[in-house]
């Protein structure tokens, strides 16, 4: 049941929680959840406001004895990735997220759970409540549509923060304090097709499912090796129709830019005496899939089921230009920070492969915290689609957060979590893009971040979680690092 959440502590980021879970929330969705949050403000009788795009700042004064300390932002975004398994119903523009108990951790039924970033929104609505807590003035910045293209980060009202300490809520490791991560750009390439009608006397048709897969999210878990659904579609496609005189009907392959593919579905249509072949090549190529993603992917399945014939295919050339080209894409790890050892510094998630009506999409996300990487990546995407005849279009470009060398916030929330837990945090860069850095080209004083946050494993995908200690523990160090700013 998802009101099982409510017994957990602490009770009020839980519960704030729970609220968040009700309302469907996937980027471009922020209406009613912003509503949720302005009026969570009257309730509590605190000023709050909405900027142009959409973000909702609450501002809190300070509690006695702090009215001299200087500001601190609290920052997290409203919005979550819609990620859910093939073989149940749930139509994320209407249905609430039902969350479960699983253990140590809380996570939701065959959805993603939206703990990224909704504890963190939790987690500053229960501070914004308490009347009881000792901290500064706080600016509680609530962002819209994160998830995909930072909007709100981009859209940040000139003049609308004020303070020069800020805390993101939106690290997903117990542990570990942020100081830095990857900015990052999209890449859209398109082919444009008349349709083929001509379908060969005696052919068949076949739906090619390619489906559990780990997927996950795009910075953070790039580096685990896992599968990428596009490629592996298309590594097969290119095999069947070289050799099995198959002809490709349509393609869907992953959903969001950020998020690894999951699944891929074709349709192809092969002469009907070469059927069994057909199989027992899928059949080969799932064991092959299988093999080489041992110890990664648990679950690949890849099948073949007969189905309608298509009323029109790709055009041969165009269908050939488009296997060639995301067979020849790198994707995954392009380079590692020398300076961290273990951190990624470039990737490319091949994100999305998809036709309809006389035209392809494939949609790919670009991350690094090197501006001349990340161009030269982009760079080279561009190049292979290109060759294939493809129209490509960069954009969508976002700044990486560089570390502070000097930060006195962090110097500070160093000598809290050494006090209160006897170990000192790991002070770590990202691969990961947060808003960090786009807060800050968008204020005009200098600010001093550090983001930190619970343990979520498995974001933006189905499989999400987050534990249950760690949101305890995360909520208690904030209350101490607000108590500590003097």
């Amino acid at each position: 049941m998802s009101t099982e959440i409510l017994s957990l502590n602490p009770q009020n980021v839980w519960k704030h929680f729970y609220e968040l879970t009700r309302i469907p929330r996937p980027t471009g969705q922020m209406k009613e959840v912003c509503k949720l949050i302005l009026d969570f403000a009257v309730s509590i009788g605190l000023e709050a406001e909405q900027d142009k795009v959409g973000n909702v700042l609450i501002r809190k004064p300070a509690s006695r004895g702090y009215e001299a300390a200087p500001t601190v932002i609290l920052q997290s975004h409203l919005d979550m990735v819609p990620q859910k398994n093939s073989d149940i119903s749930h139509d994320f523009t209407k249905d609430p997220i039902e969350t479960q108990v699983d253990g140590d951790w809380v996570r939701a039924r065959s959805t993603t759970l939206g703990a990224d970033n909704g504890i963190g929104c939790a987690m500053m609505m229960s501070v914004l409540e308490d009347h009881s807590l000792k901290h500064p003035a706080l600016e509680a910045l609530f962002t819209i549509d994160e998830e995909v293209g930072m909007d709100g980060a981009f859209g940040l009202q000139k003049g609308f923060l004020k303070g020069k300490l800020m805390l993101n809520l939106d690290t997903e490791e117990d542990g570990e304090l942020c100081v830095g991560c990857a900015g990052g750009a999209d890449v859209n390439v398109s082919f444009q097709y008349k349709e083929d009608e001509k379908i060969e006397k005696g052919d068949v048709a076949y739906k090619i499912s390619l489906t559990g897969l780990k997927g996950g999210h795009s910075g953070t878990q790039i580096h685990l090796g896992r599968a990428n659904a596009n490629k592996l579609m298309n590594r097969f496609l290119k095999d069947v129709v070289r050799n099995y005189e198959a002809r490709l009907a349509s393609i869907h392959g992953g959903s969001l830019r950020n998020a690894i593919p999951r699944e891929s579905f074709a349709v192809i249509t092969i002469p009907e005496q070469l059927s069994d072949d057909l199989t027992d090549l899928v059949s080969e190529y799932e064991s092959l899939f299988t093999a080489e993603y041992a110890g990664i992917e648990e679950t690949i399945s890849f099948k073949a089921e007969k189905t309608a014939l298509p009323k029109s295919l790709i055009p041969t050339e165009i269908q050939d230009d488009l296997i060639n080209a995301v067979e020849a894409c790198p994707n995954g790890v392009i380079s590692m920070l020398a300076d961290f050892p273990g951190v990624v510094e470039s990737s490319l998630n091949l994100a999305l492969v998809q036709s309809a009506q006389g035209k392809i999409e494939v949609k790919l996300l670009v991350r690094s915290s090197s501006e001349s990487r990340k161009e030269w990546v982009c760079s080279s995407v561009e190049s292979t689609f290109l060759l294939a005849g493809a129209k490509v279009e960069i954009g969508g470009a976002y700044p990486g957060w560089q570390p502070n060398a000097h930060s006195e916030l962090l110097n500070t929330m160093e000598k809290i979590y050494l006090e209160k837990y006897g170990e000192r945090p790991h002070v770590i860069v990202i691969h990961a893009g947060l808003e960090c850095g786009i807060i800050q080209s968008n204020v005009e004083q200098k600010l001093d971040i550090v983001s930190f946050g619970p343990t979520i494993q498995g974001a933006h995908s189905p499989d999400e979680k987050v534990e249950i200690k760690a949101v305890a523990k995360a909520y208690d160090y904030l209350l101490a690092i607000l108590e500590e700013t003097k």
